[in-house]
């Protein structure tokens, strides 16, 4: 921490040289950090807006984090206040933080990952150049830090960046990979359910998600789903018809029942940016010699299901996006829930080949918790991985998962959500959970 800023903290004075550098305002933090920390407020160069928290005992080390989503939504102030409420105890471990709500909604790993390294040089240019940044990645933020590490992480001159990245649940099979289940979900769902686009609508390729001036709401499509599936309704109130369709869509996609409308939704609402805003309304997705299977009907599903083939080119602009190739310059740490409704964990055994393709496996890290969430596992698990890299980072020793997992024990006894480490468990290849992409001819037209 320099001079001025230590003591302008003291005083209680941040606020004036932050606002003299880019604006920020003092913002009152959320509850759990207000008695801890002070937060600021500001936007970038390109309208991204952030969030900085500064502990009150800070130990000199910064966390970037990279949110999940791809978020839809407007960008306003607070875009990122949840995601610091919900890694509070990143800051109560005494780490600065800082997010970006990107400058744009929507689908763009790298232009994520570009602001994220904006707001970093934001808090070295206010603050202070901290003696170690970590780059933090939730769900979708995973790729976008997985990628930003690739990008980023050094300069020309061999100088650092970053010191280290902590990657959770996330979406680490990039995007020519990460949404293929996805894909498969909108042609099975319509297979079974015929009502995404309804018979008496406008007809659309279903890799498109939706066209671009359709008014379906996310209500309405969950109302689509639970009419056909009754996923919505206890077990007991379902028709025969919608079970048979429901258990069909599920045992093909193996994706929990609790997750379908979630899943369904980005199949259609995030497919329309990507396929239209993104890569100009070209397709990356393929299932022409797809075999799907696990339905009871599996003979006349691959024969009736709709078939699409990608366009070479929006393939490739997809992957130069958000594909990750592995050569990790620093330490990298992950977790994932083996039990993830919406990230699957075999993205994980995804990303491990990379990084051994690339000859990094000594960089990587990956440990995984028998939780069944997503977007949020324990705070002690949290604290036990940012503790690891930090010591990771400090003495150069490459932790284990026996190693992470004894020091959540300790971390539990400050941070709430126990410790639920699997230090045995070991992820299945991808496309044994996803159907692979070359088994079956194409079906004639």
């Amino acid at each position: 921490m320099n001079i001025r800023f230590s003591t302008l903290l003291a005083c209680g004075l941040l606020a004036a040289p932050l606002a003299h550098v880019h604006a920020q305002a003092l913002t009152p933090c959320p509850a759990s950090l207000e008695q801890v920390a002070k937060c600021y407020t500001g936007a970038d160069a390109n309208g991204a807006q952030y969030w900085i928290a500064l502990p009150d005992k800070w130990n000199r080390t910064l966390v970037m984090h990279a949110h999940g989503g791809p978020r839809l939504a407007p960008i306003v102030r607070d875009s990122s206040r949840q995601d610091l409420e919900r890694f509070a105890v990143t800051v109560r471990q005494g780490f600065a933080w800082a997010a970006s709500s990107y400058r744009r909604p929507g689908y763009g790993v790298r232009m994520a990952a570009e602001d994220t390294e904006n707001l970093r040089k934001i808090f070295v240019q206010a603050i202070g150049k901290p003696a170690h940044t970590i780059l933090h990645g939730q769900s979708w933020g995973g790729n976008v830090a997985a990628k930003g590490i690739e990008l980023y992480a050094l300069n020309a001159d061999g100088s650092r960046n970053y010191d280290g990245a902590v990657l959770t649940s996330g979406m680490l099979a990039g995007g020519t990979r990460n949404y293929l289940h996805r894909a498969d979900l909108r042609a099975v769902y319509q297979y079974f359910c015929h009502n995404h686009p309804r018979p008496d609508e406008p007809q659309y390729p279903l890799w498109m998600g939706l066209p671009a001036d359709a008014t379906m709401s996310a209500k309405e499509l969950e109302a689509r789903v639970n009419e056909c599936t009754g996923v919505k309704l206890p077990p007991a109130q379902r028709s025969e018809a919608q079970q048979r369709r429901l258990a069909g869509i599920l045992g093909v996609i193996r994706i929990p029942e609790r997750t379908l409308v979630s899943h369904l939704g980005w199949a259609t609402f995030m497919f329309r940016d990507l396929t239209q805003r993104v890569l100009g309304g070209r397709n990356p997705f393929s299932n022409g010699k797809v075999a799907y299977r696990g339905s009871s009907e599996d003979e006349a599903l691959n024969r009736g299901v709709v078939r699409f083939e990608a366009d070479p080119g929006a393939v490739r602009q997809l992957a130069d996006d958000s594909d990750l190739t592995g050569r990790i310059d620093v330490p990298v740490l992950t977790m994932h829930a083996i039990d993830d409704p919406t990230a699957m964990v075999e993205y994980e055994a995804a990303y491990h080949d990379a990084v051994a393709a690339a000859g990094r496996q000594d960089k990587l890290v990956q440990v995984f918790t028998t939780e069944h969430e997503h977007s949020k596992l324990a705070d002690a698990e949290y604290a036990a991985l940012f503790d690891a890299m930090m010591q990771w980072i400090a003495a150069g020793k490459k932790p284990d998962a026996e190693q992470i997992a004894s020091g959540c024990a300790e971390q539990a006894t400050r941070f709430p959500g126990g410790c639920h480490i699997d230090t045995s468990f070991e992820p299945k290849p991808l496309f044994t959970r996803v159907a692979p992409r070359n088994e079956a001819p194409a079906a004639k037209p």
